[in-house]
């Protein structure tokens, strides 16, 4: 009996092995073989021996290890990261029902009829009960996949659920970023809010002595209401990064999806200058390809290529196979005694033949669906392929910038001194002094932001790049 069935399940699964599917060819990147070039751009090919960013893993590239740290509480936390790990298992499911459809359903059954019967149903003149035990294993409402529609229902389920997978990647990928975005953009206003503070120490020190040369009758009023808008400034900059230091905490604490110890969190932005690694780009063709958003974008394609023959399945008959074997008695104490055995054969046919259009209709929105698909693969590597070229471009600059920033601020560092000792010798007006101070401490906060705008650079190339998120 069970080997009957079996015997049926094999040839069942040996027919099922045909596909409708179109071939799946995977399109032509819509974008060029090489990045850009220009002034704007240094030399972005590979170098010898450098691995590619999709293969260097997060605690290689950020080495400082407060951040490691972080990234570590934020990948055991972050709510984000955990939905799309979630996602991951409910896509495995749904891929493991389309699966389970391709082989038979085997089910145990047993049942008990009481049957009541009219007094001359018989012919006796007398009401009858019938009793009838059965029980049994069948295979209930099977589909034979002669021409691969359920086949294809699940190379679908297959795609959506490596679709998922890729997600999680770029989700965790994109957390690993924003974690260290959000660590380098607090170091860097809790040093502009230090820099505030010895800003206001040395206003104050110098409205103090204008103060008193005033009273001396050796400096105007309008230099120490001069001095006293510098005062006011440097307080006005105080209260201002002050906030912005305390809503980066806040949007540090989020990301990471824990409390963040006070011992993980930067000082100074100076004390992270080499908290990530430099980076190569390689070729287009070999980067763009490894993201997981672009395969994530490609899996979606071949499922929805997977589709179409599901669709063009629907054209031809479907055949449901309905069997069972088991035994039946009239008595339940000789069920399983002999000449009880009974089995049952029950093939369906269905044929299409009208239907108002219908296939025809599931059939173009598949082949749609899929050529949305491609538009979509193809927009996510365009997009990807900008990504990397605007961050090529800021990496091919920064490094001037910076240099330029800081020969910027000794200069401006070394006419704030020279101003200042012409004043106290009498010979410029304090409104020189208070132009260089002007000027030095923006170009001090300027030279925090460039850095900052390079190590935020760094981060992001290696997300666009497909960074390795083990």
């Amino acid at each position: 009996m069970i080997r009957g069935i079996a015997i049926i399940s094999i040839g069942v699964a040996c027919l099922a092995g045909c596909s409708m599917a179109p071939e799946y060819t995977r399109p032509e990147a819509p974008v060029s073989a090489t990045w850009p070039t220009g002034p704007a751009y240094k030399n972005s090919t590979s170098l010898s021996g450098e691995p590619a960013a999709s293969d260097l893993k997060w605690s290689e590239f950020f080495v400082n290890p407060q951040l490691q740290k972080l990234i570590g509480l934020a990948l055991a936390n972050n709510r984000d990261l955990r939905v799309a790990a979630l996602n991951i298992e409910r896509s495995r499911a749904q891929y493991q029902i389309r699966r389970s459809d391709l082989f038979p359903k085997v089910d145990a059954d047993a049942s008990a009829t009481f049957l009541r019967l009219p007094e001359n149903f018989l012919g006796t003149g007398l009401p009858s009960r019938l009793d009838l035990y059965t029980v049994g294993l069948g295979i209930s409402s099977y589909e034979l996949d002669l021409f691969g529609r359920v086949r294809s229902l699940k190379d679908q389920a297959l795609q959506q659920f490596f679709a998922t997978g890729e997600a999680r990647r770029s989700v965790q990928i994109s957390l690993v970023a924003e974690v260290a975005a959000n660590y380098l953009m607090l170091a860097a206003d809790r040093e502009l809010l230090e820099l505030a503070k010895d800003t206001l120490t040395s206003q104050q020190a110098s409205y103090e002595l204008i103060r008193s040369r005033n009273e001396e009758g050796r400096s105007s009023a309008l230099d120490l209401h001069q001095a006293q808008t510098r005062v006011d400034s440097a307080r006005v900059d105080i209260a201002r990064f002050t906030t912005f230091v305390a809503q980066d905490e806040n949007a540090l604490t989020l990301v990471v999806g824990s409390p963040v110890p006070a011992d993980l969190l930067p000082a100074a932005l100076s004390e992270t200058l080499t908290a990530v690694k430099d980076l190569q780009p390689g070729l287009p063709s070999g980067v763009l390809l490894r993201r997981p958003d672009i395969l994530q974008a490609e899996n979606l394609l071949k499922g929805a290529n997977a589709n179409i023959g599901a669709a063009r399945a629907a054209f031809f008959p479907r055949i449901t196979l309905v069997s069972s074997v088991g035994f039946l008695s009239d008595d339940l104490g000789g069920l399983f005694k002999g000449g009880s055995f009974i089995w049952k054969v029950a093939p369906q046919i269905t044929l299409p033949i009208f239907n108002a259009g219908s296939n025809r209709a599931n059939l173009k929105v598949a082949e749609v669906d899929r050529d949305i698909a491609v538009a979509q693969y193809e927009k996510a590597i365009q997009t990807a392929f900008r990504e990397v070229a605007d961050a090529l471009a800021l990496q091919g600059t920064i490094n001037d910038q910076v240099a330029a920033q800081q020969s910027l601020t000794d200069a401006t560092s070394e006419s704030y001194r020279l101003s200042q000792a012409r004043y106290e010798e009498g010979l410029d007006s304090y409104l020189n002094v208070l132009d260089s101070q002007r000027s030095l401490y923006g170009s001090q906060q300027n030279l925090i932001s460039v850095r900052l705008a390079r190590l935020t650079n760094l981060v992001t190339l290696y997300k666009v790049l497909g960074g390795g998120s083990e």
